[in-house]
Formats: C-alpha cells, sequence, structure tokens
C-alpha cells in the first residue's frame, strides 16, 4: 500500500471537525492526522503532524482563515484547501484565498446537508488529492500595473485571445492580467469556477487591471481591451456577428464534468476566429481544453501552454502538449508578453 495523504482539518465547528474527517476517510488514500478549532492550535497540530494538504475553514475566531492562510504561504507554503459557504462574503474572502496560494475550495452545501453528503465528500477526496500532489510555492507579489503601457497598439479586434484554467488559475490569471495595457486584444476566458464566484471574480481582476475585465454576458460585444469571463455554470462562446465577435451563453451538458468548459471556448474559437486567434491553456486538472487548443492550432492559430515548473497542477497543459496542440510551452511569467508579441504580428499583417 502506498503512502497514506496526511490532513488536517481546522475548522471552528464541532460539527465540521468531525464531518469533514468521516468524509476523507472514505479514501483509502486520506488519513486525518488531526483537527484544530482554531488557527492557534492548528500551528501547533501542523508542527507535530507535518501534513500534506491542510482544509481551512475560511472564517474562524482569534485569527481568520485568510490571515493564517497568509502566514502559511509565507513561513510553511504547503497545500491548502479551502472549506466555503456560498454567500457573496464568503465568496470573496475564498477568491481572496486562492490568490494567496489555496490549491482550491469545497463550497458547503446550501441547504440540507446529509442529502448532499455524497456529493461533498466524492469533491472533498478529489480535490485534497490533487493538493497533495500540486505545486505550491511561496506567494509571488502582485505585479503593478501598467508594465506593457507602452507596447504595440492593438487597434483591431481581428485578434482574438482565448485561456483556459482550472486549479490555480485564480492565482494565475491573478498576476497575469495585471501585466495588460488599456489597449490588449479583447479576451474570453473559461475558468472552473462554481456560479456565485465568477462574477466576484471578474470584479477583483477589474480592481487591479488596466482593462475592463467582466463576467460575460450573451450577445456581449468582445473589444479590445476587454476580458470577458464565462459565468459559472453557463458555457462561453465565440461567435461572429458581422464585423464584431460576441459572447454567447449555452446551457449545454457538462463537457469534461465542467460547465463552463475549456474545450466549448476553445472550439468556437476555432470556429469562428480561426488563424485570427491565439489559444492559451493554463494551470488545472484533467485533460479539459486540450482537444480544443488541437482544434486551434489546426486552424492556423498560435497555442500556448503553461509549463510543468510554473503550474499548480500541470494536468490540463501537459495534456495539450502530449497531444502536439501547444505551440509555445512557457512559464507563467513569459506568457502575457508572447501573446502581445503574437497579437502585435497580427496588426501588423492586417495592416500589410
Amino acid at each position: 500500500m502506498g503512502k497514506k495523504i496526511k490532513v488536517v482539518v481546522v475548522d471552528d465547528s464541532a460539527l465540521m471537525r468531525r464531518l469533514i474527517p468521516s468524509l476523507l476517510e472514505q479514501s483509502d488514500d486520506i488519513v486525518v492526522a488531526a483537527t484544530a478549532p482554531d488557527p492557534m492550535i492548528a500551528r501547533q497540530k501542523i508542527k507535530l503532524t507535518n501534513p500534506d494538504v491542510i482544509t481551512l475553514d475560511v472564517e474562524m475566531p482569534k485569527m481568520d482563515g485568510i490571515s493564517f492562510l497568509e502566514k502559511v504561504m509565507a513561513l510553511r507554503p504547503m497545500p491548502v484547501v479551502m472549506i466555503s459557504s456560498l454567500t457573496t462574503k464568503s465568496a470573496d474572502v475564498t477568491l481572496r484565498a486562492l490568490e494567496l496560494g489555496a490549491v482550491d475550495f469545497v463550497t458547503k452545501p446550501a441547504l440540507d446537508l446529509s442529502s448532499n453528503m455524497k456529493e461533498m465528500a466524492d469533491e472533498l477526496i478529489e480535490k485534497v488529492k490533487i493538493a497533495a500532489n500540486s505545486n505550491v510555492r511561496h506567494k509571488r507579489p502582485m505585479p503593478n500595473v501598467g508594465v506593457f503601457q507602452n507596447r504595440a497598439s492593438f487597434e483591431t479586434t481581428e485578434s482574438i485571445v482565448a485561456i483556459g484554467a482550472s486549479t490555480g488559475g485564480v492565482e494565475t490569471l491573478g498576476r497575469m492580467l495585471p501585466h495588460l495595457p488599456a489597449n490588449a486584444p479583447g479576451m474570453v476566458i473559461a475558468q472552473h469556477m462554481p456560479p456565485n464566484f465568477t462574477r466576484q471574480f471578474a470584479d477583483r481582476l477589474h480592481k487591479s487591471c488596466a482593462v475592463t475585465v467582466r463576467e460575460a454576458e450573451n450577445n456581449q460585444r468582445i473589444r479590445p481591451g476587454e476580458v470577458w469571463i464565462a459565468p459559472g455554470n453557463k458555457h462561453l462562446t465565440l461567435k461572429r456577428s458581422g464585423a464584431d465577435y460576441v459572447c454567447k451563453l449555452e446551457d449545454w451538458p457538462l463537457v469534461n464534468g465542467h460547465r463552463p468548459s475549456v474545450d466549448v471556448l476553445f472550439d468556437s474559437v476555432a470556429q469562428n476566429c480561426g488563424p485570427k486567434a491565439i489559444g492559451v491553456l493554463l494551470t488545472g486538472m484533467g485533460k479539459d481544453g486540450a482537444k480544443g487548443l488541437l482544434n486551434m492550432k489546426e486552424v492556423g492559430a498560435v497555442t500556448i501552454g503553461q509549463n510543468e515548473a510554473s503550474s499548480v497542477v500541470y494536468g490540463m497543459p501537459r495534456a495539450a502538449f502530449e497531444m502536439g496542440a501547444v505551440m509555445h510551452q512557457l512559464p507563467e511569467d513569459q506568457i502575457i508578453s508572447a501573446v502581445l508579441d503574437e497579437a502585435s504580428n497580427h496588426s501588423n499583417a492586417i495592416r500589410i
């Protein structure tokens, strides 16, 4: 038998300190090494047990989950899965946790806990296993807005950038997008995330970026300087409308277990933009987006995949790379520069 994943559960609720271990230990691969009612006791338990993963309640007494997470990521980075509710306040705090380096989060059922136990157990076990194998690093500072403000002008919607991400994507996009100039090419993003979180995510990015970042709306025109993020539980597709590209939201079934799906977005971009597009596949578990990125490459689009060293989870980019979909495999801190260079090349070709 292989080594079990050791978990420390940190939650101020006595019920959750009983429930979470019982759910996790349904897996033969996981053992709960300790529980703690607050971060102060958690620090002692972590030192004693040296866990592989921590589950951390978003809101706790004595020291809130975010303050504790900041200390953990600064002093002893380790995989953390946040336990969150579906309230607007909790969504905002959870997104802050992901920006700080938490690997992922699980939401508590909004209604009857007992009827949703199996679903929560499956999700929690899966995300703890992913976290145990993730690449967690010391938190790096967010970039200053305006790093590329003097880059080439993008005066046409001819270049469209499509980005897909999953686990680790909140942190990665939060560091990448502030590098965009205000006149960057129009972008569409599919980040795996549930409803209630995507609008908050877009609003948080908007505050740190020179571009406009918003949750996508149906029939919304895509223009330079705008970034549109797929709403949770909706597929985002791109369609042509005369001379414009527009967002279309669809209620189609899950694809690769996701809605929004990166494959759905990339397939629509391949079909409607062809060689005028740039596809970027970032960190994430699974293979969503790999086939769509290959479709983009086959119609002449430029394709970029995040490399293993800079990915929190090298799953989706690996799948794309192994099937030959990736033209340029790059570390996180080189991707935006490469995207702007390719978009500038598109603009020059159009002017010629």
